[in-house]
């Protein structure tokens, strides 16, 4: 077995169980793609199993702290099959489920979704990809599924040196399917939708939005970042009469309208808007328009804390110009994706954006990631997805 030499002083992370092993770490040692290596101390004192990744800056992903462990088929199936008995406990009100979520269950650089019965992976690191075949192998046979489709088309895998690969891992059938969750129907594209063809994250949120459209019995809600509509169904749900939905895909836009019908509410209550949101919420606030309840739900903007302070000023910009369309007593959920920016500096984001449109509000709620998308005790990073419920004075 390769090994991996730390710098002194470097093994602290791992000590605390944190998977990472960045490049500036190393001392010494390498390994071809996904290899797993022994990682030491720099006195060799045994510290994780881990892939290694040479083209990344993240040089090593920790797969197992236990010194005993193999890393092998017997492994990742043990690993996989403790995922997928965390999401029965958990039973999430649909059949669309995250089952495995990278470095939180222990599988760093692996996601799988479940859409009824069909699997959707993103082999995403060096070592997923290594072991792609006895991972694929160990989710059926875990699940009872007999089809996975591969969806490892995410920029994060440009920086492992792996270039896109998307279709049938195993079996085939049909890639435009219809979920369920909570009392909504939803069609999803898993060879073409984002993600794994939909937003399975905020699923909570999207059932909390319709309880507080019912709650101020909010009539005009405004949609930023629609995508294929999952909060734009939720708000006619929660009784809105008039939701206007913003995207800049003209395709996402006609998949959100399919989805309003396919719950049966009416299309013409229903305003869809293929136009830049920034653009959009500053034509709106010029037209004096007020809406009862607002989401904004924009893509990642920081992907890392490189890019934070950029994204801070366009988180601020349209969060200003949203709490400016907001009438009083209305609700605004905001979110950020962008692991970039942490819960401390989103707060701090909308704060300082409510000052400069001159709005208060009270923070009656803090939202996340649905349970299924777990955040552990080791990796904070995982909490990636943050969110305000802010009720404007």
């Amino acid at each position: 077995m390769k090994s991996i030499r730390l710098r002194n002083g470097r093994e602290r992370s791992l000590l605390r169980r944190h998977p990472w092993v960045f490049e500036s770490a190393i001392a010494r040692g390498g390994a071809d793609a996904g290899e797993t290596v022994r990682i030491e101390a720099e006195d060799g004192r045994f510290l994780a199993w881990a892939a290694f990744s040479p083209a990344s800056r993240m040089r090593a992903r920790a797969w197992s702290f236990d010194e005993a462990e193999r890393i092998d088929a017997a492994f990742f199936a043990r690993r996989v099959a403790q995922a997928v008995a965390l999401r029965e406990r958990l039973a999430p009100p649909s059949d669309a489920v995250r089952l495995v979520h990278g470095e939180s269950d222990g599988l760093p650089g692996l996601i799988v979704d479940r859409y009824g019965r069909t699997l959707v992976a993103q082999f995403l690191s060096a070592g997923a990809e290594r072991w792609k075949a006895v991972l694929a192998d160990a989710l059926l046979q875990a699940t009872g599924c007999n089809a996975l489709y591969e969806r490892s088309d995410a920029q994060s895998r440009a920086l492992e040196g792996l270039p896109d690969v998307t279709g049938w891992l195993r079996g085939g059938g049909e890639t435009r399917l219809t979920l369920t969750e909570h009392a909504w129907r939803f069609e999803v594209d898993i060879a073409t939708g984002h993600k794994t063809g939909f937003y399975l994250d905020q699923r909570d949120s999207r059932a909390r939005f319709a309880e507080w459209v019912r709650r101020l019995g909010a009539r005009r809600v405004l949609n930023c970042y629609c995508y294929t509509g999952g909060f734009t169904v939720a708000a006619r749900a929660g009784g809105a009469s008039q939701v206007v939905s913003v995207d800049s895909s003209a395709p996402a836009l006609a998949q959100a309208l399919a989805n309003v019908r396919l719950n049966g509410f009416e299309a013409d209550a229903a305003d869809f808007v293929d136009a830049d949101v920034n653009a959009t919420l500053r034509r709106l606030a010029a037209q004096g328009e007020r809406f009862d309840a607002i989401v904004l739900d924009p893509p990642k903007l920081a992907p890392t804390v490189a890019h934070a302070e950029r994204a801070a000023r366009a988180y601020k910009d349209i969060n200003r110009l949203a709490l400016g369309l907001l009438a009083p007593g209305g609700v605004l959920f905001t979110f950020s994706c962008s692991g970039g920016i942490p819960v401390e500096l989103f707060h701090k984001i909308v704060a300082g954006a409510g000052a400069d449109a001159g709005v208060d509000g009270y923070i009656v709620e803090r939202t996340g990631a649905a349970p299924d998308h777990p955040l552990t005790l080791a990796f904070p990073e995982g909490e990636y997805l943050k969110g305000l419920v802010v009720v404007r004075k």
